[in-house]
């Protein structure tokens, strides 16, 4: 159960980040958490409680259940509001389509049952299934799950159900809006461009969008996709949180379950076998992003012996001139180099990985067979 030591992960979450944050620290991880997004509740919202009403006088032929946290909000606020029972009542004589496990989860929770439920969660296949069976004349109530932008390609139910003739009642019961104070996702924005993440885990499409959205307007957008198209991995819960990066060119990587222990069981499968193993100066070597697992011990390395170390294990055995150890350590200094190296050694407690070349440079001390 140790498969994730050494490794850092981004946790952006907003809901349940402590319990997956636990679940990958149960791992080995390291842990960094900086929630991308805020979920304000509008249970207290006077146009939420006039659709509960227009629900329960009168009562549509479909429901449709986007999310499970929205539609348990829904019901938990309409018997704030002493209108629990006949919110029930209505929604028990109609069709209630869920598009997704969790909505499911939802409306069983409620002691109600959905009619149906599409293996891709999409939002797209059910406005599918209900134009293709028609829905002109139709009264449809569909719970909303916060507003699309530009990096949560969304179809909008409402307005393309209401092009097929359908009379639809829209259920606002929560919006996603960015962080009050966004100091800690710039430090993780910044952890992801300079690739001192082994991964980055979305739990939610929206936070995905407020992730891009900051990552743009602090002008680190261009670096973050292309340390997600490279060393850093983006894990998404499911392909619906997942489209934003996909459309943008970065691979995902997706569970088959949609679900918090599937997504870290992924990460505990996924960065083992993207971490390479070097065996140098009868030591086995495993790099992180933030340090090194050395015979099977995390080895935390300052930036620049870290650098370093980076250098030499792009090519495993080959001699890195002094010139080019200066260049990834910024310095001009001959002396700079061999006392990072000396630093590196000594972080190590392993000297002979690293080998020096005299009138040639370093390289690590690789064991050939």
């Amino acid at each position: 159960m140790r498969e994730l030591a050494g490794f850092t992960i981004g946790v952006t979450a907003a809901r349940r980040a402590e319990e997956f944050a636990n679940l990958l620290v149960r791992r080995g991880a390291d842990v960094v958490c900086a929630p991308a997004i805020r979920v304000i509740d509008l249970e207290d919202d006077a146009e939420l409680a006039a659709a509960t009403h227009d629900v329960i006088g009168h009562p549509p032929r479909i429901v449709v259940a986007t999310t499970g946290i929205g539609f348990r909000g829904w019901v938990e606020a309409a018997e704030g509001q002493g209108l629990g029972e006949g919110l029930r009542a209505a929604l028990a004589g109609t069709r209630l389509l869920a598009r997704g496990p969790k909505a499911v989860g939802a409306i069983r929770a409620a002691g109600l049952r959905e009619e149906w439920s599409p293996v891709s969660e999409s939002s797209a296949e059910v406005l599918e299934r209900l134009l293709g069976q028609g829905v002109r004349g139709m009264r449809i109530a569909v719970q909303l799950h916060g507003a699309a932008t530009e990096w949560e390609p969304a179809t909008d139910i409402c307005a393309a159900l209401r092009r097929a003739g359908a009379d639809v009642v829209a259920v606002p019961v929560y919006r996603w809006v960015p962080p009050a104070d966004p100091t800690r996702l710039d430090h993780m924005i910044g952890l992801v461009s300079t690739g001192a993440l082994d991964a980055l885990t979305f739990t939610s499409a929206p936070a995905v969008a407020s992730f891009l959205g900051r990552a743009q307007a602090t002008g680190m957008l261009e670096p973050v996709l292309a340390a997600l198209r490279g060393p850093v991995l983006a894990a998404c819960v499911g392909a619906i949180t997942a489209a934003p990066l996909t459309s943008l060119g970065v691979p995902a990587a997706v569970p088959e379950r949609s679900r918090l222990g599937a997504l870290a069981r992924l990460l505990a499968e996924e960065l083992p076998a993207r971490s390479g193993v070097i065996h140098a100066g009868g030591s086995e070597l495993r790099l992180r992003a933030g340090g090194v697992l050395l015979d099977g011990q995390a080895c935390q390395l300052s930036p620049a012996s870290l650098s370093l170390l980076t250098v030499l294990a792009a090519q495993p055995g080959r001699v890195v001139s002094r010139p080019e150890l200066q260049a990834a350590l910024a310095t001009t200094g001959s002396h700079a180099v061999e006392a990072a190296v000396a630093r590196l050694r000594g972080s190590l407690e392993a000297p002979g990985v690293v080998q020096t070349v005299v009138k040639r440079g370093y390289r690590l001390a690789v064991e050939t067979t």
